[in-house]
């Protein structure tokens, strides 16, 4: 084993277009070291819904432009199959080391292969690229990202041309094209013949962005505002100047783009410290709201001064806050959810008699939804324009965050306020989640066999009524490797991530108010103990 090992090895590294990842092998290879090359080689990095994603290093099981090649040769491919014989193929990419190189390689294979391309000018957010697809008529667009994963990570995000993430089948479709690719010496890269677009694409987006806005509404909010090292600065700042915003104050210290992403462990606005210079420069600039992007801006996190400190809201207080904003509007069409979301969003829904779906998580399903008006995920993702861009955005969710914020200014009230009143209509929704990293994958995959061999019957001293298996799928939702329990008065979800080596569990208790908006500090109270129970219960059923 360990001498065919170095054989392939030595193949690859023959082939490697990369002068980095060459070196890097060939030292790997030059000072036999076993360990590191069995886990480079151990098979290669799956192609799936979320396309690929990994730590950049030399080897199938890395992230590198001999993957990204092969994966572009085998879209093209799948392309051409399905008739796309001369189709336009768009192509976004963000900050993150190698994604220049990754997107023109990506480039130049579409044009080997009789496709056209078009690059987008420069790293930009990746709803940008998500709304070039049907703006410009593609088949299909590529965004290279990983969006808040550790700097050392990079991905690729495959759409086709409804302007949606991939979904089966296409994926194990694709996945088949690349596994059938062959020597990267018989896959046609020419130097030429792609085009780099112009800012048309981006000034089209940035005039679309006025469509989540009301005409003549409210606009008076201030915003201290990050990109996390990310590419959202200066679409954010123009989206907002564009639509008449006070401009927001942009935290210096994390203003442009740094795929080292210094000032952050993890640059996702969800992990702890993450938020630290946000909150630091909003006790300066005393602003109404704190809104933050991650790298690829997709994603929207909003924190607002809750009486002497500034609080994140969670992704489920914000999709709850946007839908009540579109219900006063008197919107028609689809809210749509993750099942991993808030129930909330469905009792808003219904009261306005608007239709309600919930589907897997990732926006690749949301964005499938018929009909939708809106949607949501609880990882701070909000789609506020499906007809502009049938995926989260992290832009102009922050534009219809300012309005609300703007409107309640103007009323003498908080998001918080709407927040109270949200809870007394319809029942204050608490939700948390009990998240596990892990080096070792099989322990995610242990947790899991415990929790279907020996199901928990009661957690928080509430009775589980029901116990599902989603491996096989629901009347509504197709299969995925997750388990959902209904509670007494509480909901909890327990998926593997997609994305990160985590174990996911997803947290929601519904206290009813009693009394009015006074007494919605009491069954808060209530519901954070409901939590902490629900943590600890959960964790020991998992065996984390």
């Amino acid at each position: 084993m360990s001498e065919e090992l170095i054989a392939r090895a030595q193949t690859w590294l023959a082939e490697d277009p990369d002068p980095e990842t060459r070196e890097e092998l060939a030292k790997l290879i030059e000072a036999d070291d076993r360990d590191a090359l069995a886990e480079r080689f151990a098979g290669t990095l799956q192609f799936g819904t979320a396309g690929l994603r990994g730590e950049l290093g030399a080897g199938p099981m890395r992230m590198n432009r001999s993957v990204v090649i092969r994966a572009a040769a085998g879209l093209a491919a799948y392309l051409k199959a399905k008739g796309q014989t001369d189709g336009l193929v768009v192509i976004g990419y963000d900050a993150r080391h190698k994604s220049a190189d990754f997107a023109r390689d990506t480039a130049s294979v579409m044009t080997g292969a009789g496709l056209r391309a078009a690059v987008l000018p420069r790293p930009l957010p990746t709803p940008v690229l998500a709304f070039a697809i049907r703006h410009l008529g593609a088949v299909a667009g590529v965004e290279v990202t990983a969006s808040h994963n550790p700097p050392r990570d990079n991905g690729y995000k495959v759409y086709l041309g409804d302007g949606s993430q991939i979904v089966p089948p296409a994926d194990a479709e694709i996945a088949a094209e690349i596994a059938a690719v062959g020597a990267l010496a018989d896959v046609p890269r020419p130097d030429s013949g792609w085009e780099t677009l112009g800012d048309e694409a981006v000034e089209a987006y940035l005039a679309r962005t006025d469509a989540v806005l009301k005409p003549g509404s409210a606009r008076t909010a201030r915003t201290v505002y990050t990109p996390m090292h990310g590419v959202g600065k200066q679409t954010l700042l123009a989206a907002f100047a564009r639509a008449g915003f006070p401009e927001p104050v942009v935290v210096a210290e994390q203003a442009e783009p740094d795929p080292d992403f210094p000032t952050v462990a993890f640059p996702n606005p969800e992990e702890p410290g993450a938020m630290d210079l946000a909150f630091a420069a909003a006790e300066r600039e005393q602003p109404d709201l704190i809104i933050a992007n991650d790298p690829d801006a997709d994603r929207c996190a909003v924190a607002v001064r809750d009486g002497g400190t500034w609080r994140m809201l969670h992704g489920d207080e914000v999709g709850s806050l946007l839908a009540a904003h579109l219900v006063r509007r008197g919107v028609e069409g689809v809210f749509a959810e993750s099942i991993v979301s808030s129930s909330l969003l469905g009792r808003i829904a219904a009261k306005a008699g608007l239709g309600y779906e919930e589907t897997l998580t990732g926006f690749k399903w949301i964005a499938k939804v018929e009909g939708l008006r809106f949607g949501y995920e609880e990882a701070l993702g909000y789609c506020v324009d499906p007809e502009g861009v049938r995926d989260k955005d992290g832009i102009t969710a922050a534009l219809a965050v300012a309005e609300l914020a703007s409107e309640q200014k103007e009323r003498g009230g908080t998001l918080l306020d709407l927040l109270d009143e949200l809870a007394v209509e319809h029942g204050l929704h608490a939700t948390d989640q009990l998240s596990v990293r892990v080096k070792d994958l099989s322990l995610i995959a242990d947790a899991m066999r415990r929790l279907r061999e020996q199901p928990p019957t009661v957690l928080a001293g509430l009775d589980v009524v029901r116990r599902e298996d989603l491996t096989e799928g629901t009347e509504t939702l197709p299969p995925t490797d997750g388990l959902r329990y209904t509670l007494d008065g509480a909901r909890v979800i327990v998926r593997p991530s997609g994305t990160e080596p985590k174990l996911k569990c997803y947290l929601e208790v519904v206290v009813p108010v009693e009394g009015g908006v006074a007494g919605v500090p009491a069954a808060r109270g209530q519901a954070k103990e409901l939590i902490a129970a629900l943590k600890r219960d959960l964790a020991v059923a998992a065996g984390i």
